[in-house]
This record gives structure tokens, sequence and C-alpha cells, in this order.
């Protein structure tokens, strides 16, 4: 196996692995006798550093670890405070609308309006910060509430829940001929 390749191989082996190798280990993947496996990955140390690059390659004990250079935090701590757009599924919209309609609602309101388990989209709507837990329903279990949050009225552009635009009840109507329609059609297929 010629240098060039080996080296790759070594890149490939740190990047993906993400932590540090032993030496004999990647000596013995790249079928070659464990110094000349330390001296292959020191010379490509010393490139990494001369070519002014991003990553480093960094000794450990008897292992090579691949890692982001110190000079390059900065970046790295501009990327992860990025704010993050976060895109909503038709689900997470439509049980998003149904507590922000019907709040407080609990878990089980919501699945009842929807037909189907809601944890997913309840949990990422709430991981989004555009739900909360608004209390517990004075029931046996004690369920939880949801309700909207700040963030959520930021998002969508209202100073209140009471803002939201109310729903054109031919439109309501439509939509619930629409779905008893749908669900007709589907009684009869798997019949």
């Amino acid at each position: 196996m010629e240098i060039k390749a080996m080296e790759a191989a070594v890149e490939a082996l740190l990047f993906a692995m993400g932590e540090a190798i032993p030496v004999a280990d990647i000596a013995q993947v790249l079928e070659i006798d464990v110094e000349d496996a330390r001296s292959l990955i020191r010379n490509m140390m010393t490139r990494y550093d001369e070519d002014d690059r991003g990553v480093q390659i960094i000794e450990l004990e008897d292992a090579f670890q691949m890692c982001t250079k110190p000079s390059m935090y900065d970046y790295l701590i501009r990327m992860t405070h990025r704010p993050k757009k976060h895109t909503l599924t038709d689900v997470a919209l439509e049980t998003l609308s149904i507590i922000a309609y019907k709040q407080p609602v609990t878990r089980a309101e919501i699945e009842k309006i929807r037909g189907v388990n809601s944890d997913h989209a309840i949990n990422r709507l709430v991981e989004y910060n555009l739900v909360c837990e608004a209390g517990r329903l004075d029931a046996p279990g004690k369920p939880i509430l949801f309700g909207t949050t700040e963030e959520f009225l930021r998002t969508f552009g209202v100073r209140s829940p009471e803002d939201l635009p109310v729903p054109d009840p031919e439109k309501v109507e439509e939509f619930k001929m629409e779905a008893e329609e749908e669900i007709e059609l589907g009684i009869e297929e798997d019949s």
C-alpha cells in the first residue's frame, strides 16, 4: 500500500471513530509495523500543522485522535449558537393548532380530536418551546394540561391566544364533511 493511500486510510479511521485509536490497532488495519504507523501519523500531524488546517491529529499515550484545533473554537461556538429554524410537519402543525385553540388541553383530548397518538408531535412542540405544561387537570391521574408559550406568540405574530384568527365556520363544516367522506371511503375499502 502506498503512503498516500495509508494516510487516507488513517484519516478515514480517525475521522469516523471520533475517539482515540491505539496505534497498534491502526497498524494492524494497515498491515504495517507499529513504529511505521506511528511515524506515518506523526508526519501527518506535522503536515496538518504546516497546512494550517482546521483539524489536527493529537497523540494520547499510545493512541491518536483527530479533533478540532483550539483556534477554531470561536467558529464552532458561533455555529452552535446560531438560532435554529425549526420546521413543523403537518402533524405538528395540526397538533399545535388544537393546543392553541383548545388550551389548556390534555394529551387525551388532543388524541381524541386527531384520532391518533400524538406523543411525538407534542414532545417536538415542547422541545421547540411552542407548547408547555400549563398545569394539571383536577381529575383522576392528574393529566398534564398543555398551552402555548410566549415563543409561540412571537413566532406566529399574535399578542395573545385570543388574537388567533377565528376559523371560518363554512370552511370548518366543509373540512368536517371531507373528513367524514374519507372515513366512509376507508371503511368501504376495508370491507
